[in-house]
């Protein structure tokens, strides 16, 4: 079988669909898809609102509650322990289907009639205003994470204790403002980390303790810009940076990120891989174009698969793992699921198509809400017999009678939910946070957008009156509404992540900054988060080759310390990386990177 070029429905830009995807494809008894691979990645996260939260009435009890979903979303919303209790029964909400309508209008109807489970949420204790999350203990704005406790203003936790502001973080405590850190305590403002003990500013440092701005170390301890000190001299040296101040804080990081630049990186983050390509892949084997994934096996196009045991045998699949086998264009599944497409939120469940929040179930055709069910088309209970005769009719129905969007964007058999059936607005979901667009933009391109509400803090106070350290700071600044730096310096910017022009310190947040003696932030959570996001690669991937040129880098920034295979020649290596080649970073091949920091 050859390769084939198809040009995306959606962009309009080519796309080849290889040899083993027609594989993979026949497997799974679909055809091939019509969008491409980045297309489709954007309209599943048009399906996962991470860390929006509103309230809104719960439609059963009348209770205001915490949600996904905007108020003028068009759904219904029960709270989350009258969802799972035995009062209602999504059943009830069964239709036969109309073979003169398109199915993905009758799926719409459904979806529109079928109480939601106010928000996607499981084992919380004392930790109302977070989401998509399970397992968390005294915590606070903390998304899409597991098993934490303590933790303030977060995203993707799993085994995390008493840490503030980071992002993609696991098996630490005690950390502040990281990105991509794993089995950490007491590091700060640092960016993937491992194993590691009392770090602030340091990057790609692997079993290092007491260090201060440095890059790719491997069992250090009192280094300040690589260089050694003595422990009484590290710490006389780190005083004079006063990282305790904003102004301090501010002119180190600066002056890091210059440094940080005149040493190599790795072409990808990853480790112990077999024939992987991507970004942040690790234990994994035959993992391609895909992300944060860990313990994969015979994935492509897959994203945010990290909740061990791994997913294998799949494409097309964004969100969670956990022994997931053959998953096919689905988003939000996991825990023991398998043989899925075309589904979103669902815990487990098996042979499963265009199924949206139905746990535990099996054999399953556009149901929406149902637990613990099997052969249902439509929320509609049949013979396996019927259910099996009756999907075969839907599925050539859906290609001679295909759904038509607004935008001429057709959707027959093997294509995800149109994203104008999303209760989310585009700027409401993740789709937002890996493809920014303008209200004009997402408009033009079909997809829903919603002005943020009114922001309900006016500022009482500044970002640019508060104080340089937190020594200076009293009890009462948790009274104060203060201004975001992102609305006060970018205020158009900062509509476009939800940025809330206004933030509160809270008790235990302040409670945290005193005992590091770290000053206040400047800006509100979601732009702080926003922030964060730019020290992650884009999710695409370029063609690269190996920048060392034998004695150092091509560019000369960077000057090699020992001698490599290739000697004084160019390594020439040839890979594909998340670093556009317009980039400043020096990028080395694996074998020139370790050879250089083993």
């Amino acid at each position: 079988m050859n390769s084939e070029t198809k040009t995306c429905q959606n962009c309009r830009q080519p796309f080849t669909i290889e040899p083993d995807d027609f594989t993979f494809y026949e497997k799974m008894a679909v055809p091939p898809p019509t969008w491409c691979p980045e297309c489709r990645f954007m309209r599943r996260l048009m399906w996962r609102n991470e860390h929006n939260l509103f309230k809104r009435t719960c439609a059963a009890t009348k209770k205001t509650i915490f949600t996904m979903f905007h108020p003028d979303a068009p759904v219904v919303v029960y709270d989350y322990d009258y969802w799972w209790s035995d009062k209602w029964d999504a059943m009830t909400y069964g239709r036969e289907y109309d073979f003169s309508r398109p199915f993905f209008e009758q799926f719409k109807e459904l979806l529109r009639e079928v109480p939601w489970l106010s928000r996607s949420a499981f084992d919380l204790e004392n930790s109302d205003y977070c989401m998509t999350c399970h397992g968390l203990k005294n915590c606070y704005l903390t998304f899409d994470s597991n098993t934490s406790e303590g933790c303030l203003y977060n995203v993707s936790l799993t085994n995390v204790k008493d840490s503030v502001d980071n992002l993609l973080l696991l098996n630490s405590e005690l950390c502040y403002e990281n990105f991509a850190g794993a089995d950490n305590a007491r590091a700060f403002y640092s960016i993937d980390c491992s194993q590691s003990y009392g770090l602030w500013f340091c990057e790609e440092c692997n079993a290092c303790s007491d260090c201060v701005g440095c890059r790719n170390l491997r069992h250090k301890q009192h280094h300040i810009f690589n260089k050694p000190y003595s422990k009484e001299e590290y710490e006389e040296e780190v005083k004079k940076f006063r990282l305790n101040t904003r102004s301090g804080r501010e002119a180190f990081a600066k002056r890091f990120r210059e440094f940080s630049l005149s040493f190599p990186i790795k072409y990808s983050l990853e480790s112990h891989n077999v024939d992987c390509t991507g970004d942040f892949v690790t234990y994994s084997k035959n993992v391609k174009n895909s992300y944060l994934v860990r313990g994969g096996e015979n994935l492509r196009y897959c994203q945010s698969l990290y909740s061990p045991p791994g997913a294998r045998d799949c494409y097309d699949y964004t969100v969670w793992g956990s022994n997931a086998e053959r998953i096919y264009e689905s988003c939000q599944v996991g825990n023991g699921v398998a043989d899925l497409k075309f589904c979103n939120l669902v815990y487990p469940g098996e042979r499963m198509e265009y199924s949206l929040l139905s746990p535990a179930s099996s054999d399953m055709f556009g149901c929406v809400g149902l637990k613990k069910k099997s052969y249902c088309i439509l929320n509609k209970q049949y013979t396996p017999e019927a259910y099996k005769e009756l999907v075969a009719r839907i599925k050539k129905h859906m290609d001679e009678m295909p759904y038509v969007d607004a935008k001429g964007r057709t959707y027959g058999y093997g294509e995800f939910f149109p994203p104008e059936l999303s209760p989310f607005a585009y700027n409401e979901t993740l789709a937002q946070e890996y493809f920014p667009l303008t209200k004009q933009t997402a408009g033009e391109r079909g997809f829903l957008w919603r002005e943020p509400a009114e922001r309900p803090h006016q500022p009482t106070r500044s970002w640019r009156d508060l104080p340089e350290t937190i020594g200076e700071v009293s009890d009462s600044i948790t009274e104060d509404a203060i201004l975001c730096r992102t609305w006060d310096e970018d205020p158009e910017g900062a509509l476009h992540h939800n940025c809330t022009k206004a933030f509160r310190i809270t008790p235990a947040e302040l409670a945290f900054y005193r005992r590091f003696d770290i000053p206040l932030p400047d800006r509100c959570f979601y732009s702080r988060h926003h922030e964060r996001t730019k020290r992650r690669n884009p999710l695409k991937l370029w063609p690269g080759t190996c920048m060392c040129a034998g004695t150092g880098s091509t560019s000369g920034a960077y000057r090699n310390s020992v001698k490599h295979d290739h000697g004084d020649a160019p390594c020439g290596t040839k890979y594909e990386t998340t670093f556009a080649p317009d980039r400043p970073e020096v990028v080395y091949c694996n074998e020139c990177f370790w050879k250089e920091f083993l």
